[in-house]
């Protein structure tokens, strides 16, 4: 389960994007201008590969808050994600199969 204190502070988040990955699952969160204010965009994909090697298809991706509220409900919506697809991210080591030297 992904805790609070697995992502870095507000502060953090304001300057650049913050990655993880847990059990499979990898994760992005990223501060992005929307017409109401600034946003948390959290995106997640299953493992091996990095945010842009990861086919768009591949990603699913949510909006919250930019606030420390929005932080506490995007580690719940990924932790919602951990359960519903786990076998999702339970078939990630599979996927190196993909894999293709450029």
């Amino acid at each position: 389960m992904i805790q609070r204190s697995d992502i870095l502070s507000m502060e953090y988040l304001k300057k650049t994007e913050f990655t993880g990955c847990h059990q499979g699952m990898r994760y992005r969160l990223e501060g992005m201008e929307a017409e109401d204010g600034k946003q948390l965009k959290v995106t997640v994909w299953p493992e091996p590969f990095n945010f842009i090697k990861t086919p768009q298809e591949q990603k699913t991706s949510a909006c919250f808050t930019f606030d420390e509220d929005g932080v506490r409900d995007a580690v719940a919506w990924m932790n919602d994600r951990l359960f519903e697809d786990k076998d999702r991210w339970a078939a990630a080591p599979d996927n190196w199969s993909s894999y293709r030297m450029e």
